[in-house]
């Protein structure tokens, strides 16, 4: 017996010690149901209050009541009833009480019966609501919401331990609320489950989480003995990512990330479609957060050489840092055509907060904006500007927008869309020259000699990867300026690593052939990956590229990678209510597009996440008949 009780104290203070202290919890929670059993619950709880955790016995119980297990729940009960006695003890004597039972709330929200197996219900608690998931024989319950913006995640789709949410294909664990695909950066509460003996399902919720719906993981501190330093080259949603990973993940060295934006990682997503953005409301995570994480931020400062054989960086600033592991993300630069005027006043890009400012400022009831470039961005941005200006000219080169991503029949569609919104054409075109006085752009001559009055000109055609610093560094860059990773995001410089736009990674939905695919979600997934690789534990990639716009009003999701050779649309095209099927070699469908379908592709996603492969011939008779029912 004694033995056991030295092997429980040991086992718990190792992994009360390990990074992560929500995961933590979890693995103390099975701990202490394995032997407590053996030891005895009332020596078990003396053992936490007097190894001075006695404030982790509230977690414990909440964590051990993720599973319906009634032998879980049995020895939840039991270590509750228990330590409700030691509480009040210690209370009797003094001692802190620790959270009191008014910061929670606890109550029937259904019937056991009344959510079947892989099935998910949203329940409410009081003012607020939960999501409740059975999985494997078990109930857990998490918010209800994604943190990234709000949508219901119950209507999102339910794959194998987590859910995906149905706007943007960010993903939660049902047991924990960990984020584990992206865009977001918080997680979900858990809350805890009890069923009664009478089928009755109880939740118990921190009344706190329950009204903001988001939880940030705890971070492990800066350790002084710890003298490794680990630099993140690049301030996007990428490195930002990576940053927290690794705090999130118990690396308690140094930790700098670098930028070369005079401010903090922010909602990049937000410059091409919301111009007048409020840079201080869409920071990924404020100067505090980073202070208080020991997260060094470099602003406004740029790596100009990177050197591998000794393990050190230079700055613009003339500033050097020696680094033992680097993880880059630093993106892209968004391309301006070699043409004469531009880089006249009024000709602008669209990639920063910067740049978004700039053409904001200029918008006015008189103008007229050309824009030349029919990819997203510039897009989004003609649909921003439209109502504000006096007119909108949009210059694409191929006879519909959208043509590579969404294929011929959904572009022309956009196309019609935007003209009922007023914004005018010209495809199979470009820009020849931009004709300015005194500075400024007037006009902008096309390629078959067409003159346009123009107030301001927008370049949205694209951009040029970020790694011109990168030469001699040892580290081996493609033509197109992307570096070759494994699937763990390790360059071919040995604990450098490399992410987001400018890597060339390999993708899970694609047989795990490389590709460069600069999309938002997938650049803060690297991020994640990139980081766990770092510390040791390693982590392959399983990237599912996921992305979307809103045109507007109307949402455009895509998932999947690579060229079709045939597209097979489902639905009403002419309405905007449809789900596109994206056909490559031997019938595979490679893609899946949808508008007002929700939550279709978040649901292929999931379902090429898991491995499994949808073919032409599945999609007949019933095209959604592969969506779980």
């Amino acid at each position: 017996m004694q033995y056991l009780v030295e092997t429980f104290a040991l086992v718990t203070r190792w992994l009360l010690a390990s990074s992560c202290r929500h995961r933590t919890t979890l693995s103390v929670a099975c701990t202490v149901d394995r032997y407590a059993r053996v030891i005895g619950l009332r020596q078990t709880v003396a053992w936490f209050r007097h190894s001075g955790h006695q404030h982790l016995l509230p977690g414990l119980h909440s964590k051990m009541g993720c599973s319906s297990s009634k032998a879980v729940r049995n020895s939840n009960e039991s270590l509750a009833k228990a330590s409700k006695v030691t509480a009040a003890a210690s209370t009797s004597n003094g001692g802190a009480a620790g959270t009191h039972d008014d910061d929670f709330i606890e109550a029937v929200v259904c019937q056991e019966s009344e959510i079947g197996e892989n099935q998910m219900k949203q329940v409410e608690l009081g003012e607020g609501k939960v999501l409740l998931v059975r999985q494997n024989g078990k109930l857990s319950a998490i918010g209800n919401k994604c943190s990234h913006y709000g949508a219901m995640l119950v209507t999102g789709a339910l794959g194998e331990g987590r859910v995906r949410c149905p706007w943007h294909g960010a993903c939660f664990n049902v047991e924990t609320g960990d984020i584990e695909d992206f865009p977001g950066m918080d997680s979900l509460p858990c809350y805890r489950v009890t069923v009664g003996e009478a089928g009755e399902v109880k939740v118990r919720a921190k009344r706190t989480e329950l009204a903001t719906n988001k939880r940030t993981r705890v971070m492990a501190k800066r350790a002084v003995q710890d003298d490794r330093t680990y630099v993140v080259i690049g301030g996007g949603p990428s490195g930002a990512t990576c940053a927290e990973t690794l705090r999130q993940e118990g690396f308690t060295g140094r930790i700098v990330m670098i930028n070369k934006e005079p401010c903090l990682p922010y909602d990049r997503v937000k410059v091409s479609k919301t111009m007048d953005l409020n840079l201080e409301k869409v920071l990924l995570r404020t100067q505090q957060f980073y202070d208080e994480n020991d997260i060094e931020v470099m602003l406004g400062t740029a790596v100009t050489k990177l050197d591998g054989a000794t393990h050190e960086l230079t700055l613009d600033n003339g500033y050097k840092i020696r680094y033992d592991k680097a993880y880059i993300a630093t993106g892209s630069n968004p391309r301006r055509p070699p043409i004469e005027g531009a880089s006249l006043g009024n000709v602008c890009v669209l990639r920063t907060a910067a740049d978004a400012k700039q053409v904001n400022e200029q918008l006015a009831p008189e103008k007229r904006v050309v824009i030349l470039g029919t990819s997203f961005i510039g897009l989004e941005a003609a649909a921003y500007c439209v109502n504000k200006v006096a007119r909108v000219t949009v210059i694409g080169r191929g006879a519909v927008p959208l043509k590579e991503s969404f294929g011929e029949a959904i572009g022309q569609r956009v196309m019609e869309l935007f003209e009922e919104k007023g914004v005018q054409f010209v495809m199979n075109s470009g820009i020849r020259r931009c004709i300015g006085a005194e500075g400024t752009v007037q006009q902008v001559e096309l390629t078959d000699g067409t003159l346009l009055d123009a107030d301001i000109c927008i370049f949205g055609i694209g951009s040029t990867l970020y790694t011109e610093f990168l030469q001699g560094s040892g580290i081996s860059l493609n033509r197109n300026g992307s570096i070759n990773t494994d699937q763990y995001l390790e360059s071919n410089l040995e604990g450098v690593y490399v992410g987001g736009d400018i890597a060339n990674a390999p993708v899970h939905s694609n047989d795990g052939q490389q590709a460069t695919i600069g999309h938002y979600p997938l650049a803060q997934y690297h991020g994640r990956v990139a980081a766990l690789n770092m510390i040791g534990k390693a982590t392959p990639l399983k990237a599912v590229p996921f992305f979307w716009t809103v045109l507007f009003g109307k949402s455009f999701r895509y998932c999947g990678y690579g060229q079709p050779d045939e597209v097979i649309i489902d639905g009403d095209l002419a309405a905007l209510k449809f789900v596109a099927f994206y056909i490559g070699k031997g019938g595979r469908v490679i893609g899946m597009s949808s508008c007002q379908r929700d939550p279709v592709v978040a649901q292929f996603a999931e379902y090429s996440s898991q491995g499994k492969v949808l073919h032409k011939e599945d999609l007949t008779p019933n095209p959604l008949g592969w969506v779980p029912a």
